[in-house]
């Protein structure tokens, strides 16, 4: 499971988990994303507060887990927008997702906008490879 190993990273990038897993009420509707947490930038800027939704990536077809995570980080997305919209979301996928799926051109297609912000973990190393996009103010020195 990648979520242990993602929130490690986090905690070693310099960002305190706040919420395992960060609760999202609208309505009735109840939904979970895998993380909340937040990082202080500088004592005059505050703090930037992040979500994580994590995807191991462990069904047989790629596809399918693509189609999950899309939804879900859709969903999310929305409802931080109306109810916490000085969070940004992320997507979190283990490198070998990312080097196999996303380096190629349907990963690419999905990348090429910038409004997938998807967040790269090394599970052998347990850091974060990369944020993409790379968005100062949102990520530290480990970001490319």
């Amino acid at each position: 499971m990648l979520h242990p190993i993602a929130r490690r990273a986090l905690e070693q990038d310099g960002w305190t988990i706040t919420d395992d897993p960060l609760r999202l009420q609208v309505g009735r509707r109840t939904m979970y994303v895998d993380l909340g947490a937040e990082q202080l930038i500088a004592a005059t800027r505050g703090a930037v507060r992040i979500a994580v939704e994590v995807k191991s990536f462990l069904h047989p077809s790629e596809i399918y887990d693509l189609e999950s995570a899309l939804g879900q980080y859709m969903l999310y997305g929305r409802v931080l927008r109306s109810n916490d919209p000085d969070r940004v979301l992320w997507l979190a996928v283990p490198s070998r997702v990312y080097h196999e799926l996303f380096s190629e051109a349907l990963g690419q297609l999905l990348l090429e906008d910038g409004s997938l912000r998807l967040l790269v973990i090394d599970a052998e190393r347990e850091v974060i490879e990369r944020w993409i996009p790379s968005t100062p103010g949102v990520t530290s020195s480990s970001a490319s």
